[in-house]
């Protein structure tokens, strides 16, 4: 299967990784000097999964790549639209764009521009996080999870997860990838803003009692959302689901909180903000994932403007 990562960060590059030391056909497409760096070193990765250099295929643009039988998108949210456009060059008529990126809308996005029958839905678990150019940490492992959007179980699904879990990418298929999906949002507006504003690793969070319950009264509102639009979820309690993520993933540094230390933008419009968002045209109060939003807004925008 000839395989291409369109947004080579931390998380795809670690999926680009272990499915290149599967034997895989893939390609890394990511920012000009990870890029570089991956070319003229290879890609060192450390953490749980060992610590080695691989050297898989990389490049800047899509149009270095030709046509793929699978797009694996990871950029962050607010590159969708972008990502979509570039990922056309790629496209041929059974090409498969699988999302596994944070956030709200991107499957719709994705859809509108490169057509629903090309798109499938993701969530993983698995915890990376950027160390430099050319190199990641392999923070945590955990379940990925993909569905067809229309709940059918197809043979371009299980051929995915079979190659996925050939790769040490542990890999599940649900016909209720938009419950799934909304699960991991709600786990995330817990933990995501909380990390990005106080600084904290994952499992400091369940440290500080007011914190927790903050990441407590987070989930709530999201769930209240989710269930207000008849979000069919997977998960029966959110509220204890969160802090076990949070302390199997104890040491891990949330998405957020890695954008926030290498001062980047980072995706809470499309996590947190997207809740305020939807509870607004609900007519549902969100305050905590409010206050949370307009925090880390505010960092941004001071790291935006510091010299």
């Amino acid at each position: 299967m000839k395989i291409a990562i369109l947004g080579a960060g931390a998380i795809g590059s670690l999926f680009g990784a272990l499915l290149w030391e599967s034997g895989e056909d893939i390609v890394l497409i990511g920012r000009k000097k990870h890029v570089e760096a991956i070319r003229s070193r290879g890609l060192r990765i450390s953490g749980m999964s060992g610590e080695r250099i691989v050297k898989p295929k990389a490049v800047t643009t899509t149009q270095e790549v030709g046509k793929v039988d699978l797009i694996i998108i990871s950029v962050k949210s607010y590159d969708t639209e972008q990502a979509a456009e570039d990922a056309l060059n790629m496209v041929h008529p059974d090409t498969v764009v699988l999302t596994i990126q944070n956030g709200l809308g991107n499957i719709e996005k994705l859809s509108e521009i490169i057509g629903e029958k090309h798109v499938i839905g993701g969530v993983t678990m698995q915890g990376s996080t950027f160390i430099k150019p050319g190199e990641i940490y392999h923070a945590g492992r955990g379940p990925t999870i993909i569905g067809e959007l229309n709940g059918e179980i197809t043979d371009r699904v299980k051929r995915i997860a079979e190659t996925f879990n050939k790769a040490k990418i542990e890999t599940e298929i649900t016909r209720n990838i938009w419950g799934v999906l909304w699960d991991k949002i709600i786990i995330n507006t817990g933990i995501n803003a909380l990390t990005a504003i106080t600084r904290m690793k994952n499992g400091e969070l369940l440290k500080v009692p007011e914190i927790k319950n903050t990441m407590i009264e987070a989930v709530k509102e999201a769930v209240n959302v989710a269930k207000t639009l008849n979000i069919k979820l997977e998960v029966k309690d959110h509220v204890k689901k969160v802090i076990e993520v949070a302390e199997a993933t104890a040491n891990n540094k949330s998405s957020t909180l890695q954008d926030i230390e290498r001062g980047k933008r980072t995706e809470i419009d499309f996590i947190n903000g997207a809740i305020v968002k939807l509870g607004k045209k609900l007519g549902i109060k969100t305050p905590v994932n409010e206050t949370l939003t307009a925090l880390v807004k505010g960092i941004e925008w001071k790291l935006s403007t510091s010299v």
